[in-house]
């Protein structure tokens, strides 16, 4: 099972973006997004990675952090097999690289999850 994101880019102040996270390789099929807990997290330079919300794999409950909430909102299409990560009002100190996991360690399972799958990251860049 491999995690794409896709969506990044430059965006200016108070503009807005939406990632793309999508499961692909022979055991896609095995393991649909929609059923696992999925996390997105970001990488500032020189900073640690910080979890931004997660999507629980149960009634897709949904948990953020403070510094993006009511900014940031996580969704699912379930025809598609992704996660998307909507953001708005976009300030500069959310310029990080953006990466999805998933937990496919626990069918259902509730957020934080145990993420053991990752995708290779996309970058979001957001200019003053």
């Amino acid at each position: 099972l491999r995690l794409v994101e896709s969506g990044g880019g430059l965006v200016q102040l108070g503009g807005s973006l939406t990632l793309s996270c999508g499961a692909s390789g022979v055991a896609a099929k095995h393991y649909p997004l929609k059923n696992y807990a999925v996390g997105w997290f970001r990488q500032a330079p020189g900073k640690g990675r910080e979890e931004v919300g997660c999507i629980a794999g149960s009634h897709d409950v949904m948990t953020y952090a403070n510094s993006v909430e009511g900014r940031f909102a996580i969704s699912r299409n379930k025809a598609k097999n992704t996660v998307l990560l909507h953001m708005s009002d976009l300030k500069p100190e959310d310029t990080a690289v953006y990466y999805c996991a998933v937990d496919i360690g626990l069918i259902y399972g509730a957020c934080p999850g145990n993420y053991g799958t990752w995708g290779q990251g996309a970058q979001v860049t957001v200019s003053a």
